[in-house]
């Protein structure tokens, strides 16, 4: 058994098949931490963040037909995040199965994407006449900078991982 310690770190050397497999990993480990998260999103969107999606929604478009609108959007926002949580644990469990390159490298893209949209979004609700309701609460903000934070970190050492077991199993396969 492997140190996962070691093997999330980024920075680690990499020797072994073992310790390769385990790095690449944590980039499942990473999606599946992405799973739970979306599934805390899930739960709050459900529980009261949908109401204050479709009031800010209504609140900014002032008809009653935006109002009717507002509602449908924020019940189609709840089944799209339904639906990317579950597509995320597919792809985590075939990361997990079959570690590769391409899902870490696609999710650290993703992740880096979450990072500057949520900063920019941070930066940009002053300067904007959107209702309080609009804004999420601070702890899923925090929260959710944080879990990008450990994923952007699992996903590189996936990477790293996925490479070096790749170069490794070429190796054994020339020397066979």
């Amino acid at each position: 058994m492997t140190d996962w310690a070691k093997a999330m770190n980024p920075t680690s050397p990499l020797n072994t098949e073992a310790e390769a497999l385990a790095a690449a990993r944590a980039s499942a480990i990473a999606i599946f931490l992405g799973v739970v998260w979306g599934v805390v999103g899930i739960i709050y969107m459900m529980t009261g963040g949908q109401e204050a999606m479709e009031a800010a929604m209504a609140a900014a478009g002032g008809e009653e037909a935006t109002a009717g609108m507002a509602t449908s959007m924020a019940q189609f926002a709840l089944y799209m995040a339904i639906g990317l949580v579950v597509i995320q644990a597919i792809l985590g469990f075939v990361q997990w199965t079959r570690p590769n390159k391409v899902i870490p490298i696609i999710f650290i893209i993703l992740v880096v994407y979450g990072l500057g949209s949520a900063a920019l979004s941070q930066m940009m609700a002053g300067q904007m006449n959107l209702p309080e309701g609009a804004q999420g609460p601070l702890w899923l903000t925090v929260a959710g900078f944080v879990v990008m934070l450990v994923e952007l970190v699992l996903h590189i050492a996936g990477v790293r991982g996925a490479s070096k077991l790749d170069r490794l199993r070429m190796e054994a396969a020339q020397n066979y």
